[in-house]
């Protein structure tokens, strides 16, 4: 799918659980690199849930409605079906495109599969709890510290060792900790230490991501974004600080900058 011939950057969300914040971050990590004049393409693989498919059917109306023009991505839904329909759509979503944004279900997926394997960053939301953590390594129930790595790691792990294989490129795996609690507390230092741990074994990278904030749910029925916020209400202290986390979470991931035509 990553073509460097149109300098195409593949960003995969994907973690088998769900409850983790992965659409959400999805969509704010598409509509923060179009707002920077990146053309960005967003593609649903969740044709059961389709929030990330959703979530932009609402900005597209929240456009017509207000008559502002916002940061708008292309996307498709897979039909969750054939093979055919998702390289059709693969197709489309990454002509003439600097990013495209991949949201999987929350579940193993073949397509999902294939999507992690042609990542160039590969993004797993996880909350702070051992819980989440699970998904991708296990602790020793009276040390809490790292026995060994999940089935999902070790996926990953292979999933990389075939994308290098193929054509060289390494897949960017980063977990990303969402909706990290402000009160440091004993067992999210138990979480904390535990993903770096597992993070030195299998090659991850850890960044922080968004917190839990009611904004958030509130903005999907417009389909807006903490970026848009501004354009349609008054920005309190806690708009301000979620933006700043925004900020901090996108450079973090560390995408390439767009290369932008010279004339608009």
């Amino acid at each position: 799918m990553s073509d460097g011939a149109n300098r195409l950057h593949v960003i995969v969300f994907a973690n088998e659980k769900g409850g983790t914040g992965k659409s959400t971050t999805a969509v704010h990590t598409a509509i923060a690199l179009a707002a920077k004049g990146a053309r960005v393409s967003c593609f649903d693989l969740d044709h059961r849930q389709r929030t990330m498919g959703r979530y932009l059917d609402n900005r597209a109306l929240t456009m017509k409605r207000s008559g502002r023009e916002l940061p708008m991505p292309r996307y498709e839904t897979h039909d969750g079906e054939t093979m055919a329909a998702f390289s059709d759509s693969l197709d489309r979503l990454s002509y003439e495109a600097d990013f495209l944004v991949i949201d999987t279900p929350g579940r193993d997926d073949k397509f999902a599969r294939i999507a992690v394997t042609n990542a160039d960053t590969l993004v797993t939301p996880m909350n702070d709890s051992f819980v989440d953590f699970d998904l991708i390594g296990q602790v020793d129930p009276e040390t809490f510290r790292v026995s060994k790595p999940s089935f999902y790691s070790e996926m990953i792990w292979e999933s990389r060792k075939r994308r290098a294989k193929s054509d060289g490129e390494t897949i960017d795996w980063v977990v990303l900790r969402n909706r990290v609690q402000h009160i440091e507390a004993r067992n999210m230092k138990r979480v904390s230490d535990a993903i770096d741990q597992l993070s030195k074994r299998v090659g991850f990278r850890v960044i922080s991501g968004l917190s839990e904030r009611v904004i958030y749910r509130e903005l999907f029925p417009q389909g807006l974004t903490m970026l848009d916020s501004g354009e349609f209400g008054g920005m309190v202290l806690s708009h301000v600080a979620a933006r700043q986390e925004l900020r901090e979470m996108m450079a973090g991931l560390a995408l390439p900058e767009p290369v932008l035509p010279l004339f608009a």
